[in-house]
């Protein structure tokens, strides 16, 4: 045991002690108790604070005690968190994860977690940025490391110590739950820190630097031929008329991407046409390339393939208009050449899938990022359960990304994985959330139950917002039909079945 976990495991037997030595008084006033959760030394702490927080009714939020604390495992390394401890604990950890290149620790993160009863661990991943694509941080080499691997671990470690001496006793189950960059935080923890967590849920995980390399080449490809809104909703129509009744319904959305065969020849100019009606030469070149995706020399992914069908939803991280990179729509990547290719300058307009990706995920850096290791069996010894899901209509980090992890997984951690991993992918849903598809899935009660029950989830359920639409999220590679009767925004009006044949690359 390190050093440092055991200052804080024996901080916390500490801070139980003077949690039992208070005063009645204190002990029966919340507000009291949680004052003394903000002690330095029983946090293993800097820094730290805590107040009482009151139900909030309109919100449907318990009343819960705040603590906030900066965690210093190493010199010049800071690492945020934040603790929400709500009345009416269920006995159960949530770990929480953020986006961009930024942490999360906001309330809206923690609400579903609290709403359940779960106490809830956020941090700002070891720097106090909020900004998605800010990567200025990490010209300081701590807190590089931080937001690679070592503040999900750490604030675990120390909130696991304070749960224990708040509550009297240890978690029954600590949960970990990320989307994006939480995604990755995730599949890191199953892969560095096995013992952290009973149950993850990765969502549409960034997990490499292939999907900052997918996004910088995504908008070079565009330069030869880039399109308007009106235009990509051309493409489109077309798709979906090609391609949306293959699973026995029309409702704009494909359930298998990668097996429509849509070209965009349909769509070609004639002699003396042109306008958003057709595509040029040059669009239609790009759009073949969005869809086939770039190998890289090993035959790795360096740019990933685009979904069919999604097309509406590229402009949210795509300079579809084809005039270059900025930080955003180039997945941040650009603010990373000092760690990706040193003192060499690269002109990320140009940057070529042969030489400057392998350079770039060969780099230190990139080995502390990538959550790329496939052998998960110290999780799953543990009898840890990882769920791993992907909206198929994303355009940041590629749901053909998530599918090659799990074949991966698979393959290297045998009928261990059958037992223990379950993947699904959500038709027509973009990053994390929106499109035109059902994205709203009970994850945390799903996983909540496999690890409670020993029963490995099947069928779920994904609705939408707005009511419109449900559907079942089938267990991948099952895909959803429709029956040919009833209503098909209804989820009972469809069942699980074998998927057609895909057409698409082999996992590397």
């Amino acid at each position: 045991m390190g050093m440092r976990r055991l200052s804080v495991l024996l901080a916390s037997a500490a801070f139980g002690a003077a949690l039992a030595a208070a005063p009645a008084s204190a002990q029966e006033s919340e507000a009291q108790r949680c004052a003394l959760a903000g002690d330095v030394s029983a946090l293993g702490a800097t820094e730290a604070s805590a107040h009482w927080v009151a139900a909030d009714a309109a919100a449907k939020l318990p009343a819960y005690c705040e603590v906030r604390a900066i965690l210093s495992p190493v010199p010049e390394s800071r690492i945020g968190v934040v603790y929400r401890l709500p009345a009416g604990w269920n006995g159960k950890l949530l770990g929480l994860g953020g986006g961009g290149w930024a942490g999360n620790v906001t309330l809206a993160a923690a609400a579903e977690g609290l709403k359940a009863g779960y106490a809830t661990a956020q941090t700002d991943g070891g720097h106090p940025s909020t900004g998605p694509w800010d990567t200025d941080w990490t010209k300081a080499p701590e807190a590089v490391t931080d937001f690679a691997w070592r503040a999900i671990n750490r604030m675990t470690v120390a909130g696991k110590a304070l749960i224990k001496g708040y509550y009297g006793r240890p978690q029954s189950r600590a949960y970990f739950q990320g989307c994006s960059t939480g995604g990755r935080m995730a599949l890191m923890e199953a892969q560095r820190f096995p013992e952290d967590y009973d149950g993850i849920i990765a969502g549409a995980p960034v997990y490499s630097l292939q999907v900052q390399t997918s996004a910088i080449l995504r908008n070079n490809g565009f330069s030869s031929g880039g399109f308007s809104e009106a235009q990509l909703g051309l493409v489109n129509a077309s798709v979906l008329k090609a391609c949306d009744a293959t699973d026995g319904a029309l409702d704009g959305v494909i359930a298998q991407p990668r097996a429509c065969k849509w070209d965009p020849t349909v769509l070609q100019c004639k002699p003396g046409q042109s306008g958003a009606s057709c595509l040029s030469a040059g669009q239609m070149r790009a759009l073949r390339t969005m869809y086939a995706g770039v190998r890289a020399p090993d035959g790795s992914w360096a740019q990933f393939p685009l979904s069919k069908g999604g097309e509406l939803g590229w402009g949210r991280f795509i300079n579809i208009a084809g005039t270059g990179n900025t930080n955003a729509n180039g997945g941040g990547m650009p603010g990373l050449s000092h760690l990706l290719f040193g003192a060499r300058s690269v002109d990320f307009n140009r940057l070529d899938p042969k030489t400057d990706v392998p350079e770039a995920r060969a780099s230190a850096f990139a080995k502390a990022y990538e959550a790329t290791k496939a052998d998960l069996s110290g999780f799953f010894a543990r009898g840890g359960k990882l769920i791993l899901w992907h909206g198929e209509s994303d355009p940041g980090p590629s749901p053909v990304g998530s599918l090659d992890y799990a074949k991966a997984v698979s393959r290297t951690n045998g009928p261990t994985a059958a037992k223990s991993l379950r993947t699904y992918m959500l038709p027509g849903v973009e990053h994390c959330r929106g499109g035109p598809g059902a994205d709203l899935v009970d994850w945390l009660g799903t996983l909540d139950r496999w690890v409670n029950e020993g029963q490995a989830p099947a069928t779920l359920k994904a609705t939408r917002a707005d009511g419109t639409r449900s559907r079942p999220v089938c267990v991948w590679p099952q895909i959803a039909r429709h029956d040919g009767k009833g209503d098909p925004a209804e989820a009972a009006s469809w069942h699980c079945a074998a998927p057609d044949k895909e057409e698409s690359e082999p996992a590397r």
